[in-house]
């Protein structure tokens, strides 16, 4: 099977969003071919490198999302056309809709004004220069002063509407790539995206034009982030914060992200979110609940296999010992910024602190995600440490033993990396309690690690973290000190239930968030998406001849049989993927051999041909 693997600032860029996740799944479906086709963010991510890839992608075609567009002008009837497909977009993104869109008026004139885009992008290329040009910008304003309009389009501005088409051009510069020739996407067999948004476009210029299925995958829903953000549009997009923070522009930006995940939605042959929290997003944005499963994310077990096997503690990389499984110590990993809410973390430590003087927290740093995307000397979220950094100092001074002593602060800011916490694994195995704090969360990784190395933990009440947890740990309420303060010490209190609970987790965390568990979701899928849709290519050897065993007999049948008409006894063909799909045309697009005498059966029950 030749598998297109549809990617955007990820894989195969050594750094970038779901790199592992793809990795392991080429490297556990090796008996199928892979082509990847990404999208880059930055041109730092480009500068970057490759990860090694393995023998199996036997392509890899990279465009960036970033940068200039090419300028390539149309002509007088190109530039009717566009203004025809566009119109119908603006008109529907500066509609009034919510993150749920579905089905109508709005949804279908997004669908036609895309789609024809995408087909004048393939026939005469020119939409980026397109989008960006004055004629674009006047068709957005019209569409934004249309009886009906929302409310936050009719007021935007010039600047607004500048903001927006760059926006647009850049999130729909996918439709104008050379990827869907016959040596690319129209000669794949599943396109398999590994999420929504622009990553999910070429998908969809396939599947209508070439006929081919197409599989997203989300373990972070697209347009959640968006909204999250404030701004839908991406991080290497070059705007202005001021822009990013106009309502016009969160309008008219959010609408898009909405109607274009509902559109991918409805095209796409299955739907894979990553937990219960996403799927609930899909659901809202108008995906089929019938065309949804949810395939957990796949975890590296066997680097924590030491920390989980072992109880408390773990050897160092030097081969020393390194101290760990405090029960006195509370440990948080993660990424110091406002949705982990580390402020709220340090107010319950403090009630912790006074009503158990010995207890330690332990705040342990990782690399931010999105580090290799911004320039270099930018440091996001600096301020933000900076403050919980204060805040610690001044709830817990430096505390000495006895008058001749040095001072110690019960709470420690830490890196991973650092001799104290060499490796994640260590990071989990430093304390008695893991503690999560977040306010916002998609599928909380850190927790399932935690899990994997048999921790207790107390975490938030957010995203999917009760759908992995599953009754393996205390959950609280966001944003309530004394909550999480109050289930920090009923651990640190008891050791036998810790050792319950860590023990459970574990045994929960190995039994849906492996990567052999995720590997086996999607070899099903695949063999199930091709079974539905069988192979429209002919396998040449090097000289260009073909190869007649290369494939199996059954693969040549163009479509399935059906009960017969009119007392036909063989019943009729159905059309092969790729041919035309009008209501009453059955016929395919190659050219069959001409139909045989019927059979009839002999005297011994055996098939023979009448007048042979």
């Amino acid at each position: 099977m030749r598998v297109a693997l549809l990617t955007e600032g990820g894989y195969p860029y050594a750094n970038g969003e779901a790199r592992v996740w793809c990795d392991r799944l080429v490297r556990g479906l090796d008996q199928h071919e892979f082509e990847v086709y990404a999208l880059s963010r930055s041109a730092r991510q480009d500068a970057e490198g490759w990860a090694e890839l393995p023998a199996q992608v036997r392509r890899v075609r990279t465009a960036p999302l970033w940068g200039a567009p090419p300028v390539r002008r149309g002509g007088r009837r190109q530039r009717r056309r566009f203004a025809e497909h566009f119109g119908e977009l603006a008109a529907a993104i500066a509609s009034p809709g919510g993150p749920e869109p579905g089905t109508g008026h709005q949804a279908d004139r997004f669908a036609n004004g895309l789609h024809g885009l995408a087909e004048l992008a393939l026939e005469h290329g020119g939409l980026p220069a397109a989008l960006r040009s004055e004629d674009a910008v006047r068709l957005l304003e019209r569409a934004c002063h249309l009886p009906g309009a929302a409310r936050g389009a009719q007021q935007a501005r010039v600047a607004d509407l500048l903001t927006v088409t760059a926006a647009l051009e850049r999130a729909l510069r996918p439709l104008s790539l050379d990827w869907y020739g016959p040596g690319g996407l129209a000669g794949a067999d599943l396109c398999h995206a590994t999420s929504g948004g622009a990553a999910a476009l070429p998908g969809l210029v396939a599947k209508r034009f070439f006929g081919t299925p197409l599989l997203v995958t989300e373990y972070g829903v697209r347009v959640r982030e968006h909204y999250l953000e404030g701004c839908p549009v991406g991080p290497a997009d070059a705007v202005r914060p001021a822009a990013v923070r106009s309502a016009p522009v969160r309008t008219l930006l959010s609408a898009f992200q909405g109607r274009l995940a509902a559109e991918v939605y409805a095209r796409a042959a299955l739907i894979t979110p990553g937990n219960t929290h996403a799927r609930r997003w899909q659901e809202r944005c108008g995906a089929a609940p019938e065309r949804l499963r949810t395939v957990y994310p796949g975890m590296d077990a066997a680097r924590f296999a030491e920390v989980g096997e072992g109880g408390q503690g773990v050897s160092g990389g030097d081969g020393g010992a390194v101290s760990g499984g405090d029960d006195r110590t509370l440990v948080w990993v993660g990424r110091i910024e406002p949705p982990k809410d580390v402020v709220a973390l340090l107010h319950a430590f403090a009630e912790v602190r006074r009503r158990r003087p010995d207890a330690r927290l332990r705040i342990i740093e990782t690399r931010r995600a999105d580090a290799s995307t911004e320039p270099a000397g930018s440091a996001p979220g600096e301020d933000y440490v900076a403050h919980c950094r204060a805040l610690a100092a001044h709830l817990f001074p430096d505390e000495a033993a006895d008058a001749h002593t040095v001072g110690d602060n019960p709470v420690s800011f830490e890196r991973l990396g650092e001799p104290g916490v060499p490796t994640l694994p260590q990071a989990y195995a430093a304390g008695g309690v893991v503690v999560l704090s977040s306010v916002v969360e998609g599928f909380p990784v850190g927790l399932v690690e935690a899990m994997f190395c048999g921790r207790a933990t107390v975490s938030t009440d957010v995203g999917a973290v009760c759908e992995a947890i599953g009754g393996t740990g205390l959950v609280v309420p966001p944003r309530n000190p004394r909550a999480l303060a109050d289930a920090c010490l009923a651990l640190l209190g008891d050791p036998a239930r810790r050792a319950r609970l860590g023990a459970a987790a574990r045994a929960r965390a190995l039994e849906l968030f492996t990567i052999e568990q995720n590997v086996a979701a999607f070899r099903g899928i695949y063999l199930e998406l091709m079974s539905h849709c069988p192979v429209r290519r002919e396998e040449v050897g090097e000289g260009g001849a073909p190869l007649p065993f290369a494939l199996p007999a059954e693969a040549h049948i163009p479509g399935r049989w059906t009960a017969g008409r009119d007392g036909d006894r063989f019943g009729h063909w159905l059309a092969a993927p790729g041919a035309s799909r009008g209501p009453q045309d059955h016929t395919p697009t190659w050219a069959a051999p001409p139909p045989r005498e019927p059979l009839s059966v002999g005297p011994q029950g055996s098939a023979t041909e009448e007048g042979a």
